[in-house]
């Protein structure tokens, strides 16, 4: 009896699962176009004597795919997030910093850094002078200047020291977060198919004016005139989260060839299935943009 009762359970999850399994909205293509097709379908449905069982049995499946979606969506930004913490904090720092010690010779991770520390010193060295003559007191001292300079650079070379055990100690709880990252991925398809189908109704649900603004907005943000800028801002963060020199010419680089591929693939998801899917819109995003 009690294998009788399992194997009802298993199959009544694994129809649930086939249900919300939904063919997403870019594969139903054909001769006619969609928006016609799918007013065909929904007439003949409201004709249908199951028609309002229908309903709510849709309304359900989707409010449950819509639920699944969201939860996985936020759990695949959380738990990276909270393992890359996590892990810095409780065991990833506590080990650089007793590996490295206070009397590591290795102060700087690149020569960037040096630099930015002597620059800060010779700033301060400035700016002692500065406020000397400012109040109009006796010159400072070369001796008092010197112990001050001192002082100081114990200071920067403290807060550098800090800095390179911070950027290594990132290093390492990022791979322990793309590890975390790539666990939930491997163990979670069913979620992902109802992701899927969840995006995919969820674009091509809205309408043709909506799809013009999004692409415009999102091929202006990261393909644009002014997209080099804000990558190389991005590309500067990256490298000082981890502790690498900004090297300027791999940045140039880089923005130079992907953002190209980038509007390459948004011209080929246009031409082979935005025209397809939605004609209007592809009018609409041509009188957009133009």
């Amino acid at each position: 009896m009690k294998n009788n009762n399992d194997d009802h359970s298993q199959k009544s999850d694994s129809s649930k699962i086939n249900e919300m399994r939904v063919t997403p909205a870019s594969q139903k293509t054909g001769f006619l176009p969609r928006s016609l097709g799918r007013t065909f379908n929904k007439i003949k449905s409201d004709f249908s004597p199951q028609a309002e069982e229908q309903y709510i049995r849709n309304f359900q499946i989707s409010r449950n795919r819509t639920r699944i979606a969201i939860r996985f969506l936020i759990m695949l930004i959380v738990v990276p997030l909270l393992t890359q913490y996590l892990s810095k904090q409780l065991l990833i720092s506590p080990i650089v910093g007793r590996v490295r010690g206070e009397n590591t010779p290795q102060i700087f991770l690149n020569e960037e850094m040096e630099e930015k520390a002597l620059q800060e010193l010779k700033f301060y060295e400035k700016q002692l002078r500065f406020e000397s003559l400012l109040r109009k007191s006796p010159p400072i001292s070369p001796e008092v200047v010197e112990v001050k300079v001192k002082e100081k650079a114990k200071e920067i070379a403290e807060n550098f020291r800090q800095e390179s055990q911070n950027a290594i100690s990132n290093v390492f709880a990022n791979l322990v977060s793309l590890i975390a990252f790539a666990f939930v991925i491997a163990t979670s398809k069913r979620e992902i198919v109802i992701v899927k189908s969840f995006i995919d109704d969820m674009i091509y649900g809205l309408s043709d004016s909506a799809k013009a603004f999004l692409i415009i907005l999102f091929t202006d943000i990261f393909v644009g005139f002014h997209s080099p800028h804000g990558w190389e801002v991005i590309l500067e963060g990256v490298a000082a989260h981890l502790g690498l020199p900004a090297n300027r010419n791999a940045i140039f680089l880089f923005i130079a060839t992907f953002p190209v591929i980038l509007d390459t693939i948004f011209k080929y998801w246009i031409f082979r299935y935005l025209s397809r899917l939605s004609p209007s819109a592809l009018a609409t995003l041509k009188e957009m943009d133009e």
